[in-house]
């Protein structure tokens, strides 16, 4: 599908830019990275690339016009025939909004939502640092904004006070749409509107439906209800994303190279992780040949376990051995409810944890699916052991001269690296001084 190609901003307070002249002709091929045009602002004069191949048509700005920013100027399309689609600009909305609450909202100077790229049409507001009747400066952070290669802190630009917000956090605001207005007196009533509120269409659903047509590479979003072929990650293997996006899969322990292997399209976005979460769970085979697992170790100077179950069995009849090992374990978890498989002697056993007392653990089915994997292999020969991530998290024990060394294995799916940590800390600390399973 043809590549809108817009006037960018240069500058946090810029709506307009000056195109100085066109290095391209309507029908000319155009390579990704070729200079289209020269565009003026106020403070610098700069070329535009092209963000994808193909050529250039449906150009509407001519050399010396001035254009508002977020404005389609031309498309990169797949033959040198005009597409037809371009909206007329004399029909195009004006930068003010023209929802039938307009008169409402205060006069001032108009905060536009940025292009932060050359290819970009919307950016998602994080966070508004400003509130509706504070008083701001040109220099000061009025909000936050998150494309596709980053999030961005976007100045005021003018010196004032918080007439009005017109889009709410966590909305996409299409580029050089009006989000905020800046008055130069404190406003007797501010505003405070959503985008939705105001009927603001995002590009998704502002654009015409077409029929998909094989599509060469293009920088423009790809339908997020089908993926599309895409071979490896990009550069060497690094995956695109937010850092928002990627924040919030390592919170959620979730692997974003699971989209690489179904197909979807980078860079990945926020609303790309319902998707994510809504895969399959890996099988151990597929958690094999996906990006490397996490590998955590700890040393262990004192065995306090096995003085703590001679004390268990003498003073409180708990003769089990492995049911207290599991019960540790367990409880690092940080659940009231946990399924534990110990593994020790060539033998598995199910434990099913209901509390944080020892007193309630059970054996259970063979047939439950463990949350942890616990192997017990103090009384082998082992020294280390790096055996690769499985479909569960798996804690191993070694003996390390007069302590042990404890392992902990698992996929960044399974759990997050924060929560990885505090495992193996807590499991590690337990195995130390068990007392403190008491506590």
């Amino acid at each position: 599908m043809p590549l809108d190609v817009i006037m960018p901003a240069l500058g946090m307070a810029q709506d307009t830019g000056v195109i100085l002249t066109w290095h391209k002709s309507p029908g000319d091929p155009v390579s990704e990275g070729e200079a289209l045009f020269e565009v003026e602002t106020d403070k610098a004069a700069m070329e535009v690339e092209a963000q994808g191949s193909g050529f250039l048509t449906d150009v509407t700005a001519t050399a010396g016009e001035e254009v508002p920013v977020g404005r389609v100027v031309a498309r990169i399309s797949e033959t040198p025939e005009e597409t037809g689609t371009t909206p007329d600009i004399a029909q195009e909305k004006p930068t003010e909004p023209d929802d039938q609450t307009s008169s409402a909202i205060p006069e001032g100077e108009q905060v536009i939502m940025p292009a932060l790229g050359m290819a970009q049409d919307a950016g998602l507001i994080v966070a508004w640092r400003k509130s509706p009747g504070d008083p701001v400066t040109a220099g000061e952070i009025l909000f936050e904004v998150e494309t596709d290669k980053s999030i961005v802190e976007v100045d005021a630009g003018h010196d004032g006070f918080i007439a009005a917000l017109l889009a709410e956090a966590g909305e996409e605001a299409p580029v050089g749409d009006v989000i905020a207005i800046i008055s130069s007196k404190k406003p007797e009533a501010p505003v405070r509107r959503s985008l939705k509120a105001r009927g603001t269409a995002t590009p998704a659903e502002a654009a015409p439906a077409a029929e998909p047509a094989p599509a060469k590479k293009s920088a423009s979003k790809a339908p997020e209800s089908r993926p599309t072929q895409q071979a490896a990650p990009a550069m060497g293997g690094r995956i695109l994303a937010s850092p928002k996006a990627r924040r919030l899969a390592l919170e959620r322990g979730l692997d974003l190279a699971r989209l690489v292997e179904q197909g979807y399209p980078q860079p990945y976005h926020v609303k790309d992780l319902e998707v994510l979460e809504s895969l399959p769970k890996a099988t151990a085979s597929q958690l094999s040949t996906a990006a490397p697992g996490r590998y955590l170790s700890a040393e262990v100077t004192a065995d306090g376990f096995g003085e703590f179950a001679v004390w268990a069995a003498k003073e409180a009849g708990l003769t089990d051995a492995g049911s207290l090992l599991a019960a540790f374990a367990g409880s690092s978890l940080g659940r009231k409810d946990a399924i534990v498989a110990l593994e020790a002697f060539g033998k598995t056993r199910i434990f099913a944890m209901h509390g944080r007392r020892l007193s309630d653990l059970a054996e259970a089915e063979p047939e439950a699916a463990p949350d942890l994997r616990l192997r017990d292999l103090r009384f082998g020969r082992l020294s280390t052991i790096q055996a690769g991530p499985e479909d569960t998290p798996v804690l191993s024990v070694l003996t390390s001269g007069a302590g042990l060394k404890l392992t902990l294995e698992c996929s960044a799916e399974q759990l997050d690296a924060s929560a990885a940590i505090t495992l193996l800390s807590d499991f590690a600390g337990r195995m130390e001084q068990p007392l403190r399973h008491l506590l």
